[in-house]
């Protein structure tokens, strides 16, 4: 029996295995293997797939011929003709992005490129996640990956307890950042006199309960982000006067401050801040867009002369002493009661 020859060259042969006997004895050879149909996007928004009816009809047509069949079917699914991009905004409108980062990548290929995809990190809030996790060091570290995934088109993040280092790697790729909410983080006046010409853009700022930073750290943001419309600084109260005799802390450097360099601001949350009328006055004088200011809780504060007058021409003022009952009204009157109820 003659030995077959050896493949020219020197691999395989391609689709190795017995051959199959044609109806007259001569030897055809392996029978050819069904068609590698790829799909694409594009493909898959010109091509409808073959299913049900559609299916079985074609397999009738061909007598049999299931193996064409079976290469032509594809197993179709909505997102192969859907847009990484797209839907990156469907995945970010339905889950956080804590739960994006973990499980839509398993589900598909068409689903991990979405997750993948710099659109889908452009909005950003993993405050919920950091307040669970409550450690500086892991809000840093997620704070890297957001920068990483979303390749310089981050626009808006909301994070809590972040460091030095988050901002750092914000500073990196914050040109087109636009807002940002940062309460109860650690970032120290270095680092905010570091980074704030890197923020450009910047026109929502929450430092809320950030300890760290202070009149210098504002006074540096005031100076490089001249689009600053909307400040949140809300502090914790500050600790009873001790003894009789003691006169409360007057703090006038963060109000000078925010009306020294901040004359586009249109909001601004200042609660329990250790100013008095001289800073107020300051900043109404200096931030002639402002429409909403609260000054709850700065006791400091008197309203003396017209600084009353002028706080009431705002479109919303909180003042220092909100009374109580301001919490309990309703849309009804302030003796609404049920009828009802009173008559037993």
């Amino acid at each position: 029996m003659k030995r077959a020859s050896a493949n020219p060259g020197g691999g395989f042969r391609r689709g190795g295995g017995s051959g199959w006997e044609g109806p007259n004895g001569g030897w055809k050879g392996r029978a050819p293997a069904p068609p590698v149909v790829r799909w694409s996007h594009a493909e898959a928004m010109k091509k409808k797939p073959k299913i049900g009816a559609e299916a079985a009809a074609a397999a009738a047509g061909d007598g049999g011929g299931d193996s064409k069949v079976e290469g032509e079917m594809y197993d179709w699914r909505w997102t192969e003709a859907v847009s990484p991009e797209i839907l990156a905004l469907v995945l970010r409108g339905r889950l956080p992005a804590d739960e994006v980062a973990r499980g839509p990548a398993a589900v598909c290929r068409a689903w991990r490129e979405a997750a993948a995809s710099p659109d889908m990190w452009g909005d950003v809030d993993v405050e919920a996640w950091c307040r669970r996790v409550n450690s500086r060091v892991k809000a840093d570290a997620v704070v890297r990956r957001v920068v990483a995934r979303a390749q310089g088109t981050l626009r808006r993040l909301s994070a809590y307890r972040v460091g030095d280092a988050a901002l750092a790697y914000l500073a990196s790729s914050g040109k087109l950042l636009n807002v940002l909410q940062i309460p109860m983080s650690e970032i120290s006046d270095q680092a905010v006199e570091k980074y704030a010409e890197c923020f450009p853009a910047l026109s929502v700022l929450d430092i809320s309960n950030c300890l760290k930073i202070t009149s210098r750290g504002i006074e540096a943001i005031g100076r490089h982000c001249k689009l600053l419309v909307h400040l949140k600084r809300n502090m914790p109260p500050p600790p009873p006067p001790q003894g009789n005799n003691a006169s409360p802390i007057v703090v006038e450097d963060e109000a000078l401050a925010v009306a020294n360099t901040m004359p586009m601001l249109k909001r601004l949350e200042l609660p329990y801040g250790l100013f008095s009328d001289i800073g107020l006055d300051a900043i109404l004088t200096k931030c002639p867009l402002l429409c909403t200011l609260d000054i709850l809780g700065s006791l400091n504060v008197r309203l003396d002369g017209d600084i009353e007058d002028r706080c009431c021409a705002l479109e919303s003022f909180r003042e220092p002493w909100e009374p109580e009952y301001a919490e309990y009204s309703s849309s009804g009157g302030d003796y609404e009661y049920d009828d009802a109820d009173s008559d037993g």
